[in-house]
C-alpha cells in the first residue's frame, strides 16, 4: 500500500464514520420530537375534533327529537361511554402541557 492510500483510510475510519454515525443519531432524535408546529397542529385538530364531535351529538339529539323511530348510533342519553375517548384525550393533552410546564421551569 501506498501512503497516501493508508492516509485516506486513516481519515475515513477516524473522521467519517464518527461523522456519519454521530449525523445520523443527531437525525433519529430530532425526528422522535415534535416540534412547536407539530404541537399546535395537534392542538388545532384536537379543537376541531371536540367541536365536531359536539356538533354530532347536537344533530343527532335533534334528529331524535324530531323523528320518534331514529335510533343514534353514536349518541344514547345520560351515558358517558360516548365521550371516554375525548376524555382521555384531553387527560393526555393536560398531562402533555404539564410535562411541558415542569420541563421548561427545570430549564
Amino acid at each position: 500500500m501506498e501512503g497516501s492510500d493508508v492516509v485516506a483510510i486513516v481519515v475515513v475510519v477516524l473522521i467519517g464514520l464518527p461523522w456519519l454515525v454521530l449525523h445520523y443519531m443527531t437525525k433519529w432524535k430530532t425526528a422522535a420530537t415534535l416540534t412547536n408546529d407539530d404541537e399546535t397542529m395537534l392542538e388545532e385538530l384536537y379543537q376541531l375534533a371536540r367541536r365536531l364531535d359536539e356538533r354530532i351529538d347536537t344533530v343527532e339529539r335533534l334528529v331524535a327529537a324530531d323523528n320518534p323511530d331514529f335510533h343514534a348510533l353514536r349518541v344514547l342519553p345520560s351515558r358517558s361511554d360516548d365521550d371516554d375517548t375525548l376524555s382521555e384525550l384531553d387527560q393526555l393533552r393536560q398531562l402533555t402541557k404539564n410535562k411541558a410546564k415542569t420541563g421548561r421551569t427545570a430549564k
